[in-house]
């Protein structure tokens, strides 16, 4: 149980911004704002419903949730694009559905972002912050202090959106958001899996990672010029982006393994494969394994930025 959340989640996170370039080639967005805008949505959804799940202990779904109705529109979206290709998204709707002298020549595309965040604004997040409020309340636990554990997404959001997002920046002008994907994708992989650790552990909630650290530095490093500093130009920019993906890449495989490593160690089974048992084990269970004993196995003195 212990091993098949901490992957699937952990794979659902790396997935939340490539599974997202699908949609951006699907509906020709390119490296664009808009572009890298349908890239990082997803973060938000999958990070709010892993931190409902920690204090919930109960992985909600609600009536509109990004790994269900999220990737029916998605994969409809892309079934469209391959069948009548991905120039009907910038086509005005009132060629497919009439009404032109009400909505005149607005696109799908013009209206992607507003949909996207109404959706997750009205649909998603109140029903987590419920739910957690409610649980909170049930075990008499006060309510503001969760909030504080949003730090880490916002920091990030704003970080990333400051990087790509700046006048000063190369990487939708030099079409590296591909690149900006891969990095991002073991950046918010380690933040959610993090939460996951620490909620089957019994830990307490981890508010940072390590990795965020030189996203903010490149959002601050390529808004020189907006506080009169030279400006750090197109290729130190790329070297920076290629160096934080081999450091994201490095950390996230590093704590990958040691957390594969620790867990499987513990329960005495095989990651990918079903462990021989010996003779006088047949029939019997692995045992009273308790998040408390699981806990046990994560307190040596490592640290898990």
């Amino acid at each position: 149980m212990y091993r098949e959340r901490e992957n699937s989640h952990g794979i659902d996170s790396l997935n939340c911004t490539l599974a997202s370039l699908l949609e951006v080639a699907a509906m020709g967005q390119g490296p664009t704002k808009i572009g890298a805008f349908t890239m990082l949505i997803p973060c938000l959804p999958m990070f709010f419903s892993t931190w409902e799940t920690y204090h919930t202990h109960t992985l909600y779904l609600g009536y509109f949730n990004g790994p269900t109705e999220g990737l029916i529109i998605a994969t409809a979206i892309i079934i469209a694009a391959g069948y009548y290709g991905p120039e009907i998204y910038s086509r005005p709707l009132a060629d497919g559905i009439g009404y032109a002298d009400l909505i005149g020549n607005v696109t799908f595309l013009d209206i992607w972002v507003f949909v996207l965040l109404t959706s997750f604004f009205t649909a998603h997040l109140p029903e987590c912050v419920y739910n957690v409020v409610q649980a909170r309340r049930r075990n008499g636990l006060p309510v503001l202090p969760i909030f504080l554990e949003w730090t880490s997404i916002i920091i990030s959001t704003i970080s990333a959106i400051s990087w790509v997002y700046s006048p000063y920046s190369f990487i939708l002008k030099d079409n590296h958001l591909v690149l900006f994907a891969v990095t991002l994708c073991f950046v918010f992989g380690r933040m959610t899996t993090k939460i996951i650790l620490a909620h089957l552990t019994r830990q307490p909630f981890p508010y940072w990672t390590v990795l965020i650290t030189p996203l903010i530095g490149g959002a601050v490093l390529v808004n020189l010029p907006a506080i009169g500093l030279p400006a750090v130009g197109a290729t130190v920019e790329l070297w920076y982006l290629w160096g934080y993906l081999a450091f994201a890449f490095a950390a996230y495989m590093h704590w990958a393994l040691y957390v594969i490593g620790r867990i499987t160690a513990f329960l005495d089974i095989n990651c990918l494969t079903i462990k021989k048992r010996r003779a006088s084990l047949n029939g019997t269970a692995l045992g009273d394994v308790t998040n408390s004993k699981m806990q046990a196995a994560f307190n040596k003195p490592v640290k898990l930025n």
